[in-house]
């Protein structure tokens, strides 16, 4: 005698009217659809496919536990089961975000993001209903903005955050919270805090860069290169290793902050408040200090490692009372500055521009001054001569 076969039908995709046939091979097949038809309470069957969008027309080919998708015309099954059965058996696959069609890799959705919405909705069984959720070219729809959704989507692909100027962040950031994309969401609730695109040149506030901060981990840099900080109060905050450079920091109160290690080179600092400052190995290559106030600034680092300040414009810069042992003013120009009773022991001014410079009471043990103009400076009251050999051009 014949053993039966099992079968698996599904109507359209819908796993709502789905059934388990017992198939004898002796069926014809004119009769296997009407059974299916009253099995799923439809009225007629007339087309047949199986999982892997290959069309069926003979009871011979089926073989136990297959499944098969079946619909009373083509296009409502391609709709349906057909598009996809398709889709599911192949790399790519079409998302319709919000009407914006979308083609892209299960594994995209699934890999770098295992925790996520999309890889949960992506990764489930065949038995998941949510795949039913197709469009009439079986593309899975999705009801979310696509705008906010295609740079999480390019995140997945490549790792990198990429955001057009025409699209909010916030907007970007509610979708990976959305979506449970955990990795990108630091990085875009600091943008979200700054609020700033390459076009917008409104300085920041101090309440901005306080939440920068305190988002920001310990271990990683905070970039925040060529930025407007234009006349903001910054005072006494540790900003320790932000990288700075090409930045507008003029005017700004960075009074009693703690600047070491950080990068300011070719910055703006004209005009700024630095006064008590402690700056340790900070990096200040080439940049604009004219008219800043500097008084007892700390530049010495235990370490050993060097403030930089090679070619910086200090052009009338108050400095009085700094700790500058061994810092790097190579060729800069600190015209008309004040250097009163600071400590510049073993620093590099060969080359320095110091013309009317008041040093005195400065200590310049073993300070390289070979090159520099020193015309018209004062040197009362200073606390170790100067010998020939510092003051010679090499």
């Amino acid at each position: 005698m014949e053993n039966p076969i099992r079968i698996n039908v599904f109507k359209n995709g819908d796993h709502s009217k789905s059934c388990v046939l017992s198939l004898s091979k002796s069926s014809s097949f004119s009769e296997l659809m009407e059974t299916m038809a009253c099995k799923l309470d439809i009225s007629t069957v007339q087309i047949m496919y199986n999982k892997q969008g290959a069309r069926v027309l003979d009871v011979d080919v089926l073989r136990d536990d297959d499944t098969v998708y079946v619909g009373s015309s083509l296009m409502e099954l391609f709709a349906g089961c057909n598009g996809l059965a398709r889709t599911r058996n192949q790399d790519f696959i079409t998302l319709n975000i919000g009407g914006v069609h979308v083609t892209t890799t299960k594994d995209t959705l699934t890999k770098k993001e295992p925790g996520s919405m999309l890889a949960t909705m992506f990764s489930q069984s065949e038995d998941n209903q949510w795949f039913s959720r197709v469009d009439q070219t079986g593309a899975y729809l999705i009801d979310r903005p696509a705008k906010y959704f295609l740079p999480i989507l390019n995140y997945l692909r490549h790792g990198q955050l990429i955001i057009d100027d025409s699209v909010n962040p916030a907007g970007v950031l509610e979708e990976a919270k959305f979506f449970g994309i955990t990795s990108i969401q630091p990085r875009l609730e600091q943008l979200v805090q700054l609020n700033v695109k390459p076009t917008d040149y409104t300085p920041l506030t101090r309440h901005q860069i306080s939440l920068s901060l305190m988002t920001t981990p310990s271990n990683c840099e905070l970039r925040c290169q060529g930025l407007n900080f234009s006349g903001a109060d910054l005072s006494k905050l540790d900003l320790r290793n932000i990288n700075f450079k090409y930045a507008n920091l003029s005017d700004t109160n960075l009074a009693g902050a703690n600047l070491s290690h950080v990068n300011f080179e070719r910055a703006d600092l004209s005009n700024s408040c630095l006064d008590g400052a402690n700056m340790m190995a900070v990096k200040l290559v080439c940049a604009q200090l004219e008219g800043a106030s500097m008084k007892g600034c700390n530049f010495e680092d235990p370490s050993g490692s060097r403030a930089n300040m090679e070619g910086a414009n200090l052009k009338e810069v108050n400095l009085e009372g700094s700790h500058m042992a061994g810092v790097n003013l190579r060729v800069a120009t600190l015209k008309n500055s004040n250097l009163r009773n600071c400590d510049l022991r073993g620093a590099i001014l060969a080359g320095s521009n110091l013309e009317n410079c008041d040093l005195s009471g400065c200590d310049l043990l073993d300070a390289n001054l070979r090159g520099a103009n020193l015309e018209g400076c004062a040197f009362a009251m200073m606390l170790s001569a100067l010998h020939m050999s510092q003051t010679l051009k090499s």
